[in-house]
């Protein structure tokens, strides 16, 4: 499985480890593996010489009821696949997110003839007022930030063709960029860091596949553990 999915302290709390958060069980699985631990543990109350359950048996159950599970490979976070895209594909994603969003009309510009954008559209406020809005995809790794003279080229290269502009990037902006994106008296430039794409992806679920998860409140049963067991 990549790393045990439980970490237990000297104290007896548990608690996943990265490799249980990414671990991938279905519901049938889930059961099996509970109604396993519920029998372990009633198997320990029972015999105070059996030893106590460990990581390992903790594994074992887990393997054996979702095989697939100990060749699984991590998966790789959101902001960590954009940037491994192609310029172009990632211009398209970006293209593709602005459309989820509620803009019209998104196209990516021709390489090479695109005078300092990336792409362009229209976003409507209502039936009376809507924007032309033009775009720049950074596709950054992790540590390089979009500084001041490239928000200030941008800007400059909006003046009389939108009445709006953003910079998407999966990095972040530096404070004299921001700074600059804000500048009294200069048509203001709308900033995407990482997080806040990460956060665009989630809302509209684009390339994402969602999952609910639910964890056990011990103490709404612990009012029920003295009941007398069936025999």
């Amino acid at each position: 499985m990549g790393g045990l999915p439980l970490d237990a302290s000297k104290y007896g709390t548990w608690k996943l480890t990265d490799a249980g958060r990414k671990a991938h069980i279905s519901s049938d699985a889930a059961k099996v593996i509970f109604r396993k631990w519920v029998a372990i543990n009633q198997a320990n109350r029972k015999d105070k010489e059996l030893p106590p359950v460990s990581e390992k048996t903790i594994v074992e159950i887990i393997n054996e009821v979702s095989p697939e599970n100990s060749e699984s490979t991590e998966t790789p976070d959101l902001i960590n696949v954009l940037r491994g895209l192609s310029p172009e594909g990632f211009e398209k994603i970006c293209r593709e997110l602005l459309r989820e969003s509620g803009f019209e009309n998104v196209e990516v510009t021709a390489r090479g003839a695109d005078g300092g954008i990336d792409g362009f559209g229209t976003l409507e406020i209502n039936p009376f007022v809507s924007f032309r809005v033009i775009f720049q995809c950074k596709r950054y790794k992790e540590g390089n930030t979009v500084s001041r003279a490239q928000v200030g080229d941008f800007r400059n290269a909006m003046i009389g063709r939108a009445e709006k502009g953003i910079i998407i990037t999966t990095s972040t902006f530096s404070n004299a960029a921001i700074q600059e994106a804000n500048r009294d008296g200069a048509p203001k430039i709308e900033l995407v860091d990482a997080d806040k794409l990460v956060e665009m992806f989630e809302k509209v679920e684009l390339g994402l596949i969602k999952r609910i998860v639910y964890d056990v409140s011990i103490s709404f049963f612990e009012k029920y553990r003295q009941e007398q067991q069936p025999q």
